[in-house]
């Protein structure tokens, strides 16, 4: 299965870490160091141009790690993911 993250991104379910909310999880320092070190190892895509809402964390079969930016909720691609795995 696949989750649509936004435009026209969508990963497979499998390869993802976590979901994200943007607001609660970067309170934390760790979460803004981690986030700050996958931009400047360019990890990070961003899904759309509003404001972001969300992060994914997924890790392909070879181990490496991208970040999705969304500007969709965490619990909009929480109940996307939960849906696609129903069908």
């Amino acid at each position: 299965m696949y989750l649509h993250l936004g435009q026209s991104v969508v990963v497979p379910q499998r390869e993802i870490i976590g979901i994200f909310d943007l607001d609660n999880a970067s309170y934390s320092h760790r979460t803004r160091k981690f986030l700050e070190r996958a931009q400047r190892q360019g990890q990070v895509v961003t899904v759309g141009g509003e404001l972001p809402k969300s992060f994914v964390l997924c890790e392909d079969k070879d181990g490496r790690q991208t970040v999705y930016i969304s500007q969709l909720s965490s619990a909009t691609l929480r109940g996307r993911a939960e849906s696609d795995s129903f069908e």
